[in-house]
């Protein structure tokens, strides 16, 4: 009895090892492959293991478990260079709901939206760096890939802080403090380093000058590039003198001139324009067309589709302040973006998504591409830098951000042709993640 047991066991794990290494041929697709050419229509892809093995015309292969992909686009997984994750829960977000549960949660809707990777920029805690970070990055667990900028850098009482209760942040000091500081987050390993420039509105000290000049000189010195939030034009410019090598917000106050232009493409600046961040601030006060839509109101955590569209919500963004100063500085972020774009400059996705319980995750991203072609991009070069460009940012480009033979199967499955409108992002059927199909 023993014996066939064993015996019926491993034949039943030999079965399902069998059936796991079988190829996979879709036929009939329309593929957008990240690098910005015309669509490929009517092809075939060959998936292998957990990467694409054969993209052309009546492919075959042995043993190939086929589907017909006819009336059906793929476009390599989305990646968020700027977000923040695991800090939200239901209508609040805080520290303590920095937990490694939540991060799986908030990481699943991330990838039930088509976002196969992001960058939480400056906002995480020490649990993730105990292997959660790396092997997320390694695909080894549930939902997009986290990569990570640590802790960032903002003055005493900067708003990130505050808001959202981070204790991990790092704020300004003396030399020899910043040194330190900085050497406690090379040793975790982070894809950047974030800083907070900005006065956000006046209702903050700015970081100044001879401070985030310290920090850019220290993070190069254990080869970390440096992203900074910024708001104000000649914040920029200062900041690209220093050396900082990401703008991670739009340029919102003015329109860049000529001058920050050539310094940008000399010295290779990215530039994340963050434009939902922006919308996210006063769009709900005036009713937008996707309110009521199911694949935004998904990307919600229990309880904040009710305080949206409450008769309170809006009424406090419309008495707000920075309600027309938030509607001024979406106007010039599209402008700028047009402009640093046409430059020949490296254009980034980012969101800022998951940073208050406002801006929707997942949501938030397909939201920055219909944002960016109303800024005058193509559907496929906004595309393009919602994968490529995302990915090379993140240094992960060997294996995602293209539908390329080699590159890891990262990919989204829609219901119809983005080229042709850019809200087919959002008729997602399937998400696959290392050349399988996601179930959630």
């Amino acid at each position: 009895m023993k014996v066939l047991f064993a015996t019926t066991v491993f034949c039943f794990f030999f079965f399902v090892n069998y059936a796991q290494q079988k190829p996979i041929l879709l036929k009939h697709v329309t593929i957008i492959d990240g690098n910005g050419g015309k669509p490929l229509a009517d092809a075939d892809v060959l998936i292998k293991g957990d990467s694409f093995a054969g993209i052309g015309k009546n492919l075959e292969a042995d043993n190939a478990v086929i589907k017909d992909m006819t009336s059906k686009t793929i476009m390599p997984a989305l990646i968020s260079g700027h977000s923040h994750t695991g800090n939200i829960t239901g209508t609040q977000s805080n520290a303590a709901n920095y937990t490694r549960d939540n991060l799986l949660h908030h990481l699943k809707r991330y990838e039930q939206y088509g976002v196969g990777a992001l960058l939480c920029m400056g906002t995480d805690r020490p649990l993730i760096f105990n292997g959660f970070r790396d092997s997320s990055v390694a695909g080894l667990l549930p939902g997009a890939r986290m990569y990570s900028a640590g802790f960032g850098f903002g003055m005493p009482g900067n708003p990130p802080a505050a808001a959202f209760g981070i204790n991990h942040t790092f704020t300004s000091g003396t030399d020899p403090e910043i040194e330190k500081q900085v050497a406690v987050l090379a040793k975790l390993k982070p894809s950047f380093v974030k800083i907070w420039v900005d006065d956000f509105g006046g209702s903050n000290k700015k970081m100044p000058e001879d401070i985030y000049r310290i920090i850019i000189k220290e993070a190069h010195k254990h080869g970390l590039r440096v992203a900074s939030h910024v708001y104000y034009l000649e914040d920029a410019h200062k900041l690209i003198d220093a050396g900082v090598d990401v703008l991670a917000h739009s340029v919102r106050d003015k329109e860049v001139d000529d001058a920050l232009l050539k310094k940008m493409k000399e010295k290779n600046i990215v530039y994340i324009p963050t434009l939902t961040r922006e919308i996210f601030e006063f769009i709900y006060a005036e009713n937008p067309a996707w309110i009521n839509d199911d694949f935004f109101k998904a990307a919600l955590e229990p309880g904040v589709y009710e305080m949206l569209t409450s008769p309170e919500y809006i009424n406090n963004i419309k008495n707000s302040p920075g309600y027309v100063r938030n509607k001024k500085g979406l106007e010039i972020a599209i402008k700028n973006l047009k402009k640093i774009y046409e430059a020949g400059i490296m254009v980034v996705m980012g969101t800022d998504s998951g940073a208050t319980p406002a801006r929707a995750e997942g949501f938030a991203e397909h939201l920055e591409l219909e944002l960016m072609v109303s800024a005058g991009l193509t559907p496929l070069q906004a595309i393009t830098i919602s994968t490529k460009n995302a990915a090379k940012f993140l240094s992960c480009n060997k294996d995602y951000g293209t539908i390329e033979t080699g590159r890891k199967a990262d990919f989204i499955v829609l219901s119809g042709n983005p080229e042709k409108n850019i809200l087919n992002t959002r008729n997602i059927e399937v998400v696959w993640k290392n050349g399988e199909e996601v179930k959630h």
